[in-house]
Parts: structure tokens; C-alpha cells; sequence
């Protein structure tokens, strides 16, 4: 059941008629309590769509009852119309909520740059209203889609509680976000304080290290709804670990739909002087279409690996420098290894290690090839 996993939420999936598709296109979650704390992390983007625009101060407080989320329009670069639209979706379900807009987030994903059509929208909010149930969290994931070829959702069990979730995203998927639309809630009864930390620190380990394509999006949302209907109240630790696990599991549903991939990769830095040492490798490495696509040509073309290292300010000796993918450590200590005709990359999974050399901190960074059906898809997706 995912999102209404938790105890004390509802949730539903229509169709309004916003996507040519006739697909479901607008979801609701609700949380009935008894707390209403709430934390989001969204976009660094700086090109910020309305509805993030408007549930940063939705957030400020640390209070949401609702979330409506949208796909077939992302209501961005839609100048003071589309915010208004945002607003009016805030009022229109806090009505029929009994609640204040301003406990009502508001998601939305699809084409930048064309209006969102209210009519449409408020047709979804009242059939969404209506369908409100405690099993429909299947059918929200699945109207939040867009170029997904299948919905993402996971439940996570803590000592008394339980954590579901539901995400989005299939391209444009880079740190700081991604792609990304995910609502995670949970009946774990935790405070604001320990809501926001948590919520950041799973971010911090999970979608901030997917890199699909280093393209940002303007919609992303990472949204934590607390109904603390179970009661129990977890230590702080042991529910950003449930949390974070949960998250992960999300974070590789959208790595493995990323459009057009083939293979999954991911980049284990080792040996690295600081964490984010590990993390600036891993992405240079992430970034490289050279190194992506001899990925996707089945070629371990480590070279284009070092390279993309060389690229980044972290501390390491370029001459002595080690390299496995798949287990098979192809350069070490700056020059040749095992051969490379060893690498099999026949699998869709794909590990590769860097070892620095230089201290005894790591982290994981995770991509995906690069491919013509990649380009494919993008090249006519508004179209």
C-alpha cells in the first residue's frame, strides 16, 4: 500500500484529463493524524517552479496535512498565473479538507513553459477528494508518472512504526535533486526537528548521489508527512536508518527506469581523504559521457575514468591510482592491470572502483549509461 502503508493516511490516483495519454494524472495524500509534522527538501535549482515556490512556505513551519501532486504539466516559467494556480489547487483541496491552504503542498511535473490547465485541475482535486481511501496508495504512484515505465514504492518496518513511500522520475535525474516527485510518510511519532534532519540526511545518501544524466530539474520534492498514529517514538538514529533504507530503495527504482539505460552503475570511491572528496570523484566520473558510453558499449575503457578524476580538486597522487570494474582491477597504481578483455559487462549491473589512495573515507555515486535510446527519447519529448 506504500504511501498509505502508515497508519492515519489516505491517498487516491485519477484521471482529470490533464495528459493526452487519458492516464491518471492527479494524487492526493492526506494525513489524518494525529500529528502533522511534516519536512521537504527541494530543487537547488535557482529556476524554481511555482508549486515549490509555494510549498517552501507551506514547509517553514514544519506543518502539512496534504500533498495534491500533478502530472502532465510542471506549472514552471508560467509567470503569475501559474502560481495563482498553485494556490487556488491549495484552496480548493483545503476546502474539502477542512484545513488551510497553507497546510497544502503542492507537486507538479511534465512540460516547463506551458500552463497548467486549472479546469482540468479542479475536476482532479474534486475526484480525488472523493476517492480518498486507506489502500489507494498504488493508484497515487502510478498518476504521478510521466515518462516511467512503472510506478516506484516501497514500505519499511521500524520498531513499531512503519515508513512507505512513493516516488516519480525517469530522466533529468542529477544530485541536489533529481527528477524526482517522493513522498514518503510514516506513523513514527517524531518531531519537527527530527522529521527535517532525518529527511536530509537520507537525501544527503540516496537521491543527492543519483546521477542519470547531471541535467537538474525545477520541480524536484522530497516530502516527509509524520501522522504518529502508531505512537511510538523511535530513536532518532534508528529512524533515519528505516528512513534512509527506504529512500535507497526508491533512489534505484528511479536509477533502473532511467530512460533509455541499459546498464546500472555504480561508482564506489575509496580511499579518499573526505567524504566529500569521495563524492566530487564519483560524480566527475558520473558526468562523463565519454566513460558512459563505453559503458554502453560494453568497453572498460578505463582511461576515460582516470580522466574524468583528473578533472576534480580532491587529494590523491595521479600516479598512483587503482581502478576495478566488476571486481577486475584493470589499473593499478597508475598504470595497466589485469587486462581489460576480463571485464564482463554483459549484466545490467555494473560496479566500478576507484581507490584514491589517500585517506579512509568512501561513498557510492549512481549513474546509468548513456545510450541512442536515451537521446531518442529526449529529443522529441515535447513534441
Amino acid at each position: 500500500m506504500t504511501v498509505t502503508a502508515s497508519g492515519g493516511f489516505r491517498a487516491c490516483g485519477v484521471t482529470a484529463g490533464l495528459k493526452a495519454s487519458g492516464t491518471p494524472d492527479v494524487a492526493l495524500v492526506v494525513n489524518d493524524g494525529p500529528s502533522d509534522v511534516a519536512a521537504a527538501v527541494f530543487t537547488s535549482n535557482r529556476c524554481k517552479a511555482n508549486p515549490v515556490l509555494w510549498s517552501e512556505q507551506v514547509l517553514s513551519d514544519h506543518r502539512a496535512r496534504a500533498v495534491l501532486l500533478n502530472s502532465g504539466g510542471a506549472n514552471c516559467y508560467t509567470g503569475p498565473q501559474g502560481f495563482q494556480t498553485t494556490h487556488a489547487n491549495a484552496e480548493q483541496v483545503a476546502d474539502r479538507l477542512g484545513t488551510g491552504a497553507v497546510d497544502v503542498v503542492v507537486c507538479s511535473t511534465g512540460l516547463i513553459g506551458e500552463q497548467l490547465d486549472r479546469d482540468a485541475m479542479t475536476t482532479g482535486v474534486e475526484l480525488a477528494v472523493k476517492a480518498l481511501s486507506a489502500d489507494g496508495g498504488p493508484a497515487a504512484a502510478e498518476a504521478i508518472m510521466t515518462t516511467d515505465t512503472r510506478s516506484k514504492e516501497v514500505v519499511r518496518h521500524g520498531d513499531g512504526y512503519r515508513v512507505g513511500g512513493m516516488a516519480k522520475g525517469a530522466g533529468m535525474l542529477a544530485p541536489a535533486l533529481a527528477t524526482m516527485l517522493v513522498v514518503v510518510t510514516t506513523d513514527a511519532d517524531v518531531d519537527a526537528e527530527t522529521a527535517d534532519r532525518a529527511l536530509r540526511e537520507a537525501t544527503r545518501r540516496t537521491f543527492d548521489r543519483l546521477d542519470s544524466d547531471g541535467c537538474m530539474s525545477t520541480n524536484d520534492t522530497v516530502l516527509l508527512l509524520c501522522s504518529g498514529a502508531s505512537g511510538a517514538r523511535p530513536d532518532e538514529a534508528a529512524f533515519t536508518e528505516v528512513l534512509t533504507d527506504a529512500c535507497h530503495d526508491l533512489a534505484q527504482q528511479l536509477l533502473r527506469d532511467a530512460e533509455g539505460a541499459e546498464h546500472d552503475i555504480a561508482i564506489e570511491v575509496t580511499g579518499a581523504a573526505t567524504e566529500d572528496d569521495a563524492v566530487t570523484v564519483g560524480r566527475a566520473i558520473a558526468r562523463s559521457n565519454l566513460f558512459k558510453t563505453a559503458v554502453y558499449g560494453r568497453d572498460p575503457n578505463w582511461g576515460r575514468i582516470l580522466a574524468a578524476v583528473g578533472t576534480t580538486d580532491a587529494t590523491f597522487e595521479p600516479g598512483d591510482l587503482d581502478v576495478a570494474v566488476n571486481g577486475v582491477r584493470i589499473c593499478r597504481s597508475g598504470g595497466p592491470g589485469e587486462p581489460r578483455n576480463k571485464v564482463d559487462l554483459a549484466d545490467r549491473a555494473v560496479t566500478v572502483t576507484v581507490d584514491l589512495k589517500a585517506g579512509t573515507e568512501f561513498a557510492t555515486i549512481w549513474t546509468n549509461d548513456l545510450t541512442h535510446a536515451y537521446v531518442h527519447e529526449n529529443s522529441a519529448y515535447s513534441t
